[in-house]
C-alpha cells in the first residue's frame, strides 16, 4: 500500500476519522428492523458488544463474531455477572499482581527506596483501579480487601517497616495529606464505581475521595497525642513530602542508603525510631520515640552539616539561574565589627536591586516551646524562627543595604512563608534559564532540598543509638 494512502500510525486524528465511519455502522443497526429485538449494543472504536435473547436475532451479524452463551462475560477486561465469578475474575488478576509484589520485596532488601515507588506506581492502587470502576462494588469489594492486604504486607516486607493500623491509615493517605499514597482500593471502589457511572463522574470521584482522605486524616489526628498531632500538621503542609516522590538517583544526590530510608519512613510514620537507646552524644539523654532529640541534638555535627547542605543545594540553584552568589557573608563588614554571619547565602540583585541575605534554619515543630500551638496550627514553628531571624538580623542587613530573608524548614519538611515565596521567585527564573516549566522547577527545588533534609535527619538518628 502507498504510504500517502491513510494517516500514519499514531496520528491522534485515527480515532476521529474511524469513529465517524462507525458512526454510520451503529445507525444503520439502530434502524435495520432484523436487529429490532436486540437487549443491548455499544462501541468504544474497534470493540463491540452486541446482547441478543437468542441467537436468531443475531443472524444479521457475521458468523465469526465472538459469540456467549453463559450469563458470566468479560468485556474489555471487566468481568460481567454474578458474584463467584467477579470474585474468581478480580482474585485472578490479584494473582498477577501479587507475583509483582514479590519481585519488589526482593528489590527492597536491597533498595527499599525504589521498592517504595514502584509499589506506588506500578504496583498498587493503579494495578486493579480500572476494576474497581467498573466493577459493582457488592462485587467487588471483598476481593479487594485481600489485595490490600497484601500491598501493606508488601510495603512492610520491602521497607522493612513494621505497620501498625495507625502508621497503615497514615500511609493509605496522598502523599499531600502526610501519607505514603498507598490508596485503598477496597475504600475507594464504591466512589470510583459511582463516579464511572454518573455523567459528571471526575467531579463527583474528586468529591468523594476529597472527604474521604479528610474523614481519614481528621480521625488519625483526633486519637493522636500533642506532638502526634503536631507531626501531622507539619508532614501535611504543602511540598513536605517532596522527597517521597523524587527519582531515587544517586547521581542527582536524590537517593537513600536502605537504612537511612527505613528509618525515614518510621520517623515519617510516627513509629518508634530510639530502640529504648539513650544518645550516644548526650549519655544522660534518652531518645523519644519520635525522634525529636536526635533531629535537634547540636552535637556530633549533623546539625551544622544538615545546615550546610540546604544553603549548598540552594545556592546551586542560584548559579544555575544564573545569579551571583556568595557563602557565608557578612563577618566583620560592620564598624562594630560584629562576626555574625546574616547570609549563609548572598544573591546580588535579587529583589529591586538590592542583594538578599539568606540565612537558613532548621527548626522542630516538637520543641517544648511552641509545641501546644504547633498541635492546632501548621507551620507555627517556622513562623516564631522567621520572626526570630528578622529580629536578630534585620539591623545588621539594613546598614549594609541588604534585604534580610530567613529560609526556615521544620524537622518534618514544612517550608516558612518567606521560603515559599523564595522558591517561587527562584523557579521563575530557572524556569527560563533551564527551558522547563515553573511546576517542574520549584518540584524538583523542594524533592532536592528535602531528600537532603530527610535523609540528614535519618542519619542523626542512626548515628545517636548506641548499640546495645
Amino acid at each position: 500500500m502507498d504510504k500517502r494512502c491513510g494517516v500514519q500510525q499514531g496520528d491522534p486524528l485515527v480515532p476521529l476519522l474511524f469513529s465517524l465511519v462507525l458512526n454510520i455502522l451503529v445507525s444503520e443497526i439502530v434502524l435495520e428492523p432484523g436487529c429490532a429485538n436486540l437487549l443491548y449494543h455499544a462501541w468504544y472504536l474497534d470493540d463491540g458488544v452486541v446482547q441478543a435473547r437468542a441467537l436468531s436475532d443475531l443472524s444479521h451479524f457475521p458468523p465469526s463474531m465472538k459469540q456467549s452463551h453463559q450469563p458470566n462475560i468479560e468485556i474489555l477486561g471487566i468481568p460481567i455477572g454474578d458474584l463467584d465469578f467477579c470474585t474468581t475474575f478480580i482474585s485472578h488478576k490479584h494473582g498477577l499482581a501479587e507475583q509483582l509484589m514479590l519481585q519488589i520485596e526482593e528489590v527492597g532488601a536491597l533498595d527499599p527506596q525504589v521498592a517504595l515507588m514502584l509499589l506506588r506506581t506500578c504496583s498498587g492502587f493503579c494495578k486493579l483501579s480500572h476494576l474497581a470502576r467498573a466493577t459493582p462494588p457488592s462485587l467487588s469489594v471483598k476481593a479487594l480487601e485481600l489485595f490490600d492486604q497484601d500491598v501493606r504486607s508488601c510495603l512492610s516486607q520491602s521497607t522493612s517497616v513494621d505497620l501498625t493500623d495507625v502508621s497503615w491509615n497514615q500511609a493509605q493517605l496522598s502523599l499531600s495529606r502526610g501519607g505514603l499514597g498507598m490508596r485503598s482500593l477496597m475504600l475507594h471502589a464504591p466512589a470510583a464505581y459511582i463516579a464511572s457511572f454518573c455523567s459528571s463522574g471526575y467531579g463527583l470521584q474528586s468529591l468523594t475521595h476529597l472527604t474521604h482522605a479528610v474523614e481519614m486524616f481528621n480521625g488519625i489526628f483526633n486519637r493522636s497525642s500533642v506532638a502526634d498531632r503536631a507531626r501531622l500538621l507539619s508532614i501535611s503542609a504543602p511540598h513536605s513530602s517532596s522527597w517521597l516522590s523524587v527519582v531515587p538517583s544517586e547521581g542527582l544526590g536524590l537517593h537513600f542508603e536502605p537504612n537511612q530510608y527505613n528509618v525515614a519512613l518510621k520517623w515519617w510514620l510516627g513509629l518508634d525510631t530510639s530502640s529504648g537507646s539513650s544518645c550516644a552524644f548526650c549519655p544522660d539523654s534518652i531518645l523519644d520515640p519520635l525522634g525529636h532529640h536526635a533531629s535537634t541534638c547540636k552535637r556530633g555535627g549533623d546539625a551544622v552539616h544538615r545546615h550546610n547542605l540546604l544553603r549548598d543545594v540552594f545556592a546551586d540553584s542560584c548559579r544555575l539561574a544564573h545569579l551571583s552568589v556568595k557563602l557565608e557573608v557578612g563577618n566583620n563588614l560592620t564598624p562594630d565589627h560584629d562576626h555574625s554571619r546574616p547570609a549563609d547565602v548572598l544573591v546580588h540583585n535579587w529583589s529591586l536591586g538590592k542583594p538578599a541575605a539568606f540565612d537558613f534554619c532548621v527548626t522542630s515543630p516538637l520543641n517544648s516551646l511552641i509545641l501546644s500551638e504547633a498541635g492546632v496550627s501548621s507551620g507555627v514553628a517556622a513562623q516564631a524562627s522567621e520572626i526570630r531571624k528578622h529580629n536578630s538580623n534585620d539591623a545588621k542587613c539594613v546598614e549594609l543595604g541588604w534585604v534580610c530573608i530567613p529560609l526556615v524548614v521544620e524537622t518534618y519538611g514544612a517550608w516558612g512563608q518567606e521560603a515559599v515565596k523564595t522558591f517561587a521567585q527562584l523557579a521563575s527564573r530557572l524556569a527560563i534559564a533551564c527551558s522547563k516549566p515553573k511546576s517542574v522547577v520549584i518540584n524538583e527545588i523542594y524533592g532536592r532540598l528535602n531528600t537532603c533534609l530527610m535523609r540528614s535527619i535519618s542519619s542523626a538518628i542512626l548515628t545517636r543509638i548506641v548499640p546495645s
